[in-house]
């Protein structure tokens, strides 16, 4: 680079965007780098507080920020991803298609940890919309030497950071238990807002079975809906350690491979999480704490949308939802743009 002063930079070509800030009316690029420099353009570089202009000298093994930015976004990216044109130095990456963001934390810490540039992202195992803004990627300084950036691909080592896993068609059964809703002494709650969560996503609803505090029958209906072709079976009630509460033992009792009993989340400390393998096939059997069925969020919404683009849980999936697992029950809820279940 070679600094000039501004009022002697007519025919110049700019090393880099200008941005102009005017309160209440924009903030934008008032110059793009690679703008030759016109006389009537002077005034507006010296209203932005520019009295002195970079000019470009491209010098060996230096790259400009645009060059970087667009390094870092090819460590990132991957299929259903697009980048916005390159500026100010930045290039943000917007998911081209409905999914699950995936991120691996590991090696964007390590990126970062490198100094000089910068990955910032929104949090893993979180859903996102086609148009929604994942990423954006920069340096720090106007320019850096190529030598650091070849360390920032070895850590990429050809393998994106993201993913976008996209949201599949599911089939989901219902299995409510409880002798109070079986003998029809109280109106079920609990069926019509699990089906509501489901229909967040493109699910078709099979069916509700309601069955009184018999594990047998508890069972057996779990193992009915898997039968009939479900993707994904939701049981609600009974999930409390009460003698009566008798469906994580109906669960465990269909052979299911039980993944937790449990989860450090409020609401919904009580869920159960098991998978069980018809045919190859891994179909996720949910135990619903009774939380789902008044409150707001819950544990429920934080695993759906993996369960619904077939990202298997495990316990330590779980585990790490502990740190942001408390909701704090805002008066005006704005989930999932908060911090609940974005630990780790």
């Amino acid at each position: 680079m070679k600094q000039i002063k501004t009022i002697d930079a007519v025919g110049h070509v700019l090393c880099h965007d200008i941005t102009q800030i005017i309160k209440d009316e924009k903030k934008d690029v008032a110059f793009r780098k690679g703008h030759v420099i016109k006389e009537e353009d002077i005034p507006i570089f010296l209203s932005v507080g520019k009295e002195h202009i970079y000019i470009w000298e491209k010098q060996e093994g230096m790259l400009h920020e645009n060059e970087a930015a667009q390094i870092l976004y090819e460590i990132c990216k991957n299929k259903y991803m697009k980048p916005t044109d390159v500026k100010e130095g930045k290039i943000e990456i917007v998911a081209d298609a409905d999914g699950l963001f995936k991120l691996d934390n590991k090696r964007l810490y390590e990126i970062n940890s490198l100094g000089d540039m910068m990955i910032a992202s929104r949090h893993g195992n979180t859903s996102v919309k086609k148009g929604d803004k994942l990423a954006g990627t920069r340096i720090i300084p106007l320019v850096i030497e190529e030598s650091k950036m070849k360390e920032a691909e070895a850590i990429g080592a050809g393998r994106p950071i993201m993913e976008i896993v996209p949201f599949k068609h599911k089939k989901a059964g219902i299995v409510t238990t409880g002798s109070e809703v079986f003998h029809g002494r109280i109106r079920d709650t609990f069926g019509p807002v699990v089906m509501d969560k489901f229909k967040e996503f493109d699910t078709e609803i099979l069916g509700q079975k309601i069955v009184d505090d018999n594990m047998d029958d508890i069972t057996a209906a779990v193992i009915s809906f898997i039968e009939d072709g479900a993707d994904v079976v939701a049981c609600t009630g009974g999930m409390s350690v009460d003698p009566d509460d008798r469906t994580p033992g109906a669960i465990k009792n269909t052979g299911a491979e039980i993944v937790t009993y449990g989860a450090p989340v409020l609401p919904g400390a009580m869920l159960l999480v098991a998978y069980y393998d018809y045919k190859g096939k891994k179909v996720p059997v949910i135990g619903l704490p009774g939380c789902v069925m008044y409150a707001k969020r819950t544990i429920f919404d934080l695993i759906l949308p993996r369960i619904m683009a077939d990202d298997m849980l495990t316990k330590s999936d779980i585990d790490k939802l502990g740190q942001g697992g408390l909701c704090l029950s805002c008066k005006v809820c704005t989930y999932p743009n908060c911090g609940f279940g974005k630990g780790v």
